[in-house]
């Protein structure tokens, strides 16, 4: 179970990234999408500030002349008409390549993943349920790990696309953005992005506060689907016993515990979000006087320089506004990885040897030597336990409830090991045979 004494966010952080780098093909071709769609953006927005400017020279031949990107002229012999009707046919043909541009990325991003990281995050996690000793088992709740296999898994993914692709994106993006508005002019650039230090701070400090409240969910949604877990195996009980109505108020008080606890997250987003937008409209405001008295005496292109530079800063104002949905993926991924690891990283208790001795069909001699165990090491269930079945010999054993009968019967296939003696297969230890081969060997 996740705790406060469980790992850092970075050591989190550096674990999840190099889960990113064994799907790094993927990743970048992502990348490469998100870079293709910020520039082809950013190039709509200046075709269409360009064609403000050239109807502005046409109405007003006395404004500044258009600035052409490259350095490119468009021939002299075109009329105004021409110029618009060229800068509006290549403004469409960017508006084409963004749409299908942005649905390759969608399917990309989709492959990469649901179809390959969540899939084989699955497939591990689940491999490694297969191999853990019922330690484990009686150590963690069945809805605990259902909830991780199911949930925390898609929870790991997130950082993924909903952390790292977006932080990638977002940091691109901005520098594009900048870029461009400091080729256009720097005085009015610092003066709007003034505000951009507060909305960083504010970030951090959000995505700090709420990764326990990510943590205390978890827990919640694991008692909910442990419940529902019970109520599904033991449904003969639940209909034989007439438990219909209390079981049903029981899954409904867990239901309700867990959507009051998340709503209590999501009333933080919902404050957080539109404090972060008041920030990022403060710009607007500052381009609006100084970047619409820059314009007013000629020192700003109306078209190229205030049109894009306001739709840049509304763009800046989203991709910021994405800092808030990337703090809020950041801890439901933290607190997903920390659980998903914890699966990943127990450790096996009970293997094979390295060198297995072999054995093919067992014969039946069963030997019990000082053999000693308990599930805790404070407590023992068994101590120093001395018997031995001959092949084919029928032994009964016979005991008060809790006496340990159980627990023999589950150290001689290995479910647990003893903490002291050895057990004995055909005068072999059973510890020194295959797992699967014993177990094959063996009827419970």
């Amino acid at each position: 179970m996740s705790s406060s004494s469980g790992p850092s966010n970075w050591a989190l952080i550096r674990r999840l990234l190099l889960l990113a780098w064994r799907f790094r093909a993927g990743c970048l071709q992502i990348l490469a999408q998100q870079a293709g769609l910020v520039l082809l953006g950013l190039g709509s927005l200046s075709f269409t500030g360009l064609g403000i400017d050239t109807i502005r020279q046409a109405i007003d031949p006395g404004s500044p002349a258009p600035m052409w990107p490259w350095g490119w002229e468009p021939p002299e012999r075109w009329s105004p008409m021409s110029t618009i009707t060229f800068i509006a046919a290549v403004t469409l043909l960017v508006a084409v390549l963004h749409a299908a541009l942005r649905y390759r990325a969608a399917i990309t991003l989709s492959k990469v993943t649901q179809r390959q990281i969540v899939l084989q995050l699955r497939t591990d996690v689940y491999d490694k349920l297969q191999r853990l000793s019922f330690r484990f088992f009686d150590a963690n709740q069945s809805g605990s790990i259902i909830n991780r296999v199911a949930g925390d898994v898609q929870a790991v993914r997130m950082f993924i696309d909903g952390v790292l692709i977006q932080v990638l994106t977002v940091l691109l993006s901005l520098a594009v953005f900048v870029g461009y508005m400091l080729s256009v002019h720097v005085g009015l650039t610092a003066a709007c992005l003034a505000t951009t230090p507060l909305l960083w701070i504010g970030a951090a400090w959000f995505s700090r506060s709420v990764r326990p409240a990510y943590a205390e969910n978890s827990k919640l949604v694991d008692r909910l689907v442990l419940i529902l877990s019970e109520n599904i195996q033991g449904m003969h009980v639940v209909k034989a016993c007439g438990l219909a109505e209390e079981q049903i108020a029981k899954f409904t008080a867990a239901n309700q515990q867990a959507l009051e606890q998340k709503s209590s997250i999501f009333q933080r987003i919902a404050l957080f979000q539109p404090a972060m937008g008041f920030l990022t409209q403060l710009n607007m405001v500052v381009l609006l006087g100084y970047g619409g008295y820059l314009a007013a005496v000629g020192e700003l292109p109306l078209g190229a320089g205030l049109f894009v530079f306001a739709n840049l800063l509304q763009q800046f104002a989203n991709q910021v506004g994405q800092v808030t949905n990337i703090a809020n993926s950041i801890q439901a991924s933290l607190t997903g990885a920390e659980r998903v690891f914890e699966i990943l990283d127990a450790p096996l208790e009970v293997r094979s040897p390295a060198d297995p001795l072999p054995l093919s069909r067992a014969k039946g001699a069963v030997r019990f030597e000082r053999v000693s165990f308990g599930y805790r090491p404070d407590r023992a269930v068994l101590a120093e336990i001395d018997f031995a079945v001959r092949p084919g010999q029928v032994v009964a054993l016979v005991g008060a409830t809790g006496a340990g009968k159980s627990t023999m019967m589950s150290l001689l296939p290995r479910f647990y090991d003893p903490t002291a003696g050895r057990i004995l297969l055909d005068g072999i230890d059973v510890r020194q045979l295959d797992l699967d081969q014993k177990r094959r060997n063996v009827g419970l």
